[in-house]
């Protein structure tokens, strides 16, 4: 579950005290939400919803961004409807699978926070 590899698009630590820590690991990239990103996000969050000793989120990011948004360079790489639908119904998902968590998130912004 804890994934703290510093390659890793995404970064999952959680502590003793049962605080998960999410950080947005593509600083180059401005954290932007690839599917890569969103389909990692969602297997964090998955693994947060079924750990029950789980107390708080913290979502954070590395870098002088906290998150430019959708990834475009991505988005235009790949022009098709289906693609389109399939990351956008990824993205809605991640998002309510954030609110119906049962215990706090909160968001450690810094820099630019876009989308």
């Amino acid at each position: 579950m804890t994934n703290t590899e510093p390659s890793a698009i995404l970064l999952h630590e959680r502590d003793a005290r049962g605080v998960h820590t999410l950080t947005l690991n593509r600083p180059a990239a401005f954290n932007c939400l690839g599917d890569s990103m969103l389909r990692a996000m969602q297997d964090a969050l998955d693994a947060i919803r079924d750990d029950a000793a789980a107390r708080a989120v913290v979502i954070a990011a590395s870098g002088k961004a906290f998150c430019a948004g959708h990834d475009l360079k991505e988005m235009s790489a790949q022009p098709s409807l289906a693609f389109y639908q399939a990351l956008f119904a990824r993205c809605s998902r991640m998002m309510l699978s954030i609110q119906k968590l049962p215990v706090p998130v909160i968001a450690r912004v810094q820099g630019l926070a876009t989308a």
